[in-house]
């Protein structure tokens, strides 16, 4: 099936992946964009979940203060080089996590943080499960993964807190 230039820049457009990851996601979807994006998808999670293991101990610590300085969040986020921890789609990965932080106040990083007698869900206090503020059909964990699909490199959040005025 030929795939025309056009399809492939809208779908780069689209979803950050790379021209020849959207050539053949519309190769492999017969030309469908949502099924090429379902494609990228499933690809982008594959990919973090080989990239998993990898060691993360490069990266940066991401500040949000919002309006009124009333809340604040920090937030470190790490990768597996410097080189990307400096790239643009890292640093906005990690400045939309403290936003989330933030608006969301999350306690724990993951389920497997949460004491057993804890008596809430986790998708409430979770960063990873949360919905992302931002696009509610998606989840933190879910822009992490589509961020290692973009840069090839395992990501973590490692640690955050959270400030609140008063509390």
């Amino acid at each position: 099936m030929q795939v025309t230039t056009i399809a492939v820049k809208d779908l780069r457009e689209k979803t950050g992946a790379g021209v020849m990851d959207c050539k053949k996601a519309l190769i492999e979807a017969e030309g469908d964009f949502d099924k090429a994006i379902a494609v990228l998808n499933q690809h982008g999670f594959d990919l973090a979940r080989k990239k998993n293991d990898r060691v993360a101990n490069q990266g940066i610590v991401d500040v949000y203060v919002h309006a009124g300085d009333q809340i604040g969040a920090m937030v470190e986020v790490n990768c597996e080089t410097d080189f990307v921890a400096h790239t643009d789609e890292f640093k906005e990965l990690a400045h939309n996590i403290a936003l989330q932080i933030a608006a969301m106040s999350p306690q724990f990083i993951a389920p497997d943080e949460m004491p057993p007698e804890a008596d809430v869900e986790p998708q409430e206090v979770c960063l990873l499960l949360q919905p992302f503020i931002k696009d509610s059909n998606k989840t933190i964990q879910d822009i992490i993964t589509e961020t290692i699909a973009k840069v090839g490199e395992n990501i973590k959040v490692r640690r955050f807190t959270r400030f609140e005025l008063g509390c």
